[in-house]
């Protein structure tokens, strides 16, 4: 009976917690850098959010204006203006917002785990008075070859 009991007790192996620690480094190994680019996707998505007022203030300054040139002339309404002013107020991670009549351009902050990246954007404007938004890789910024944008 005794011979029993201490069979029953008698836990684990070296060779199997080795291999435990071993899967809970690989693991680990695989889990911080995704998690770190999940950090750095969620706090540029601030600057991306950044962008929606201004948008807002362009595309109605377009339908207004009606013009296949209202873009140009919308870089420099004042409610445009305004929206681009108030744009970084009381964020974290946006640092500056500029539209110059052709690109709509967010740039990141250079702490917290950012590096400056910009996000840029390319309004067209459509017959039917509508602002299509374009983001292409050759032009919307160093967020693309960051890989959080």
């Amino acid at each position: 009976m005794k011979n029993q009991m201490q069979k029953m007790q008698q836990g684990f192996t070296l060779i199997e917690l080795m291999i435990v620690v071993a899967i809970i480094g690989i693991l680990a190994a695989i889990a911080i850098p995704a998690y770190q680019t999940y950090t750095k996707k969620a706090k540029f998505s601030e600057v991306i959010l950044a962008t929606s007022g201004v948008k807002v203030a362009i595309e109605t300054c377009a339908q207004t204006d009606g013009s296949t040139t209202a873009l140009t002339t919308c870089a420099a309404d004042a409610a445009v203006t305004q929206a681009i002013t108030g744009a970084t107020d009381g964020s974290k991670y946006a640092l500056s917002v500029t539209f110059d009549g052709t690109v709509l351009t967010a740039t990141a902050v250079s702490t917290n785990g950012l590096s400056g990246e910009t996000y840029i954007l390319t309004p067209v404007f459509t017959a039917g008075g509508m602002v299509d938004w374009t983001k292409t890789n050759a032009v919307s910024g160093t967020c693309v070859t960051a890989g959080i944008c």
